[in-house]
C-alpha cells in the first residue's frame, strides 16, 4: 500500500504541475489534484486532455527547465549555466503561484526534481546526468508494478479503486472480476509507459547524447502521460458503479 500511496502521489504531479521528471517521472501531487488534472481526469465522465495536463501551467511548467537545460547547454556549452537556468526557472513557477495566490504545494516537488537533477549532473560533471534521476525513477516504478502483477495486486487497480470507493475488495468479489480484469489491463498499459521511456532513452543516456535525450524526455512527458491517462479512462468508463457490483458486508 506504500507503493500505492507513492504512486498516486505521482501520477498527479505529473499532470498537475510537474517535470515529467527528473526527480519522479510520472510526477506528483495527491489525489486531491483539482479541475480533473491527473488521476482524477481518468475518473471523469468526460476525458479533457487539456485538462489531464494540468494546462498551459501544467505543461509550462513540467517542459520548460529540460527545454531550456538544454537550450542553454547548446548555446553556451557551459554546465553550470545550463543548470543554473532550470533552476531559475523553476524558483520563478513558484513565485509566480505565490503572486497570483495559488496553491505552491503540486510546484514544490517539480522544483524538488529539478534541483536533484542540477546538483546530480554539476557535481559529476556530465551534463547526461541531468536526466538520470528519471531514468532510475522509470525504472522503479515499472519494476513495482510488474511485481504487483506478479502478486495479484495491480498497481493502478489499488489507485482507481481506492477513488471510486473501493480500494481492494475488487481482487476477492467474484461479481467485480471484470473490474480486476480491467484495473490488470490498464496497469500493463502502464507499464508500456515506463517501459518505452527506458527502451528510448536509456541509450540516448548511455552514449551521452544530452540534446536528444533531453527532446526524447519533453517529447514522453505530459503528451504520452496523457495518452496513457486517455487509454485507462476508455477503460475504466466501462465498469459499473461500485455500489452496482459490490457485495453486501
Amino acid at each position: 500500500m506504500g507503493m500505492s500511496r507513492d504512486l498516486r502521489n505521482d501520477v498527479d504531479r505529473e499532470a498537475d504541475s510537474g517535470r515529467e521528471t527528473t526527480g519522479a517521472e510520472l510526477g506528483g501531487d495527491a489525489l486531491e489534484a483539482k479541475d480533473g488534472t491527473g488521476l482524477r481526469a481518468v475518473l471523469a465522465s468526460d476525458f479533457n486532455v487539456w485538462q489531464a495536463v494540468g494546462g498551459v501551467r501544467g505543461l509550462t511548467e513540467t517542459a520548460l527547465p529540460s527545454l531550456i537545460f538544454i537550450a542553454v547547454l547548446v548555446a553556451t556549452g557551459q554546465l553550470l549555466a545550463s543548470v543554473l537556468a532550470p533552476l531559475a526557472v523553476a524558483a520563478i513557477a513558484i513565485i509566480v503561484r505565490l503572486a497570483q495566490r495559488i496553491d505552491v504545494v503540486p510546484a514544490l516537488g517539480g522544483v524538488l526534481g529539478v534541483a536533484v537533477s542540477a546538483i546530480w549532473a554539476w557535481r559529476s560533471g556530465e551534463a547526461s546526468n541531468y536526466f538520470a534521476m528519471g531514468l532510475y525513477t522509470n525504472g522503479a516504478y515499472l519494476a513495482g508494478m510488474l511485481v504487483s502483477l506478479a502478486v495479484g495486486w495491480p498497481a493502478l487497480g489499488l489507485l482507481i479503486g481506492f477513488t471510486r470507493g473501493d480500494a481492494a475488495g475488487w481482487r476477492t468479489d467474484p461479481a467485480q472480476r471484470a473490474a480486476k480484469r480491467a484495473y490488470t489491463r490498464i496497469t500493463w498499459i502502464w507499464v508500456c509507459l515506463f517501459a518505452f521511456r527506458i527502451l528510448v532513452q536509456l541509450p540516448l543516456f548511455l552514449s551521452d547524447a544530452t540534446t536528444l535525450l533531453g527532446i526524447a524526455r519533453i517529447l514522453m512527458g505530459p503528451l504520452l502521460f496523457a495518452l496513457t491517462a486517455w487509454l485507462t479512462w476508455l477503460i475504466v468508463r466501462t465498469l459499473p458503479p461500485v455500489e452496482a457490483t459490490a457485495q453486501p458486508r
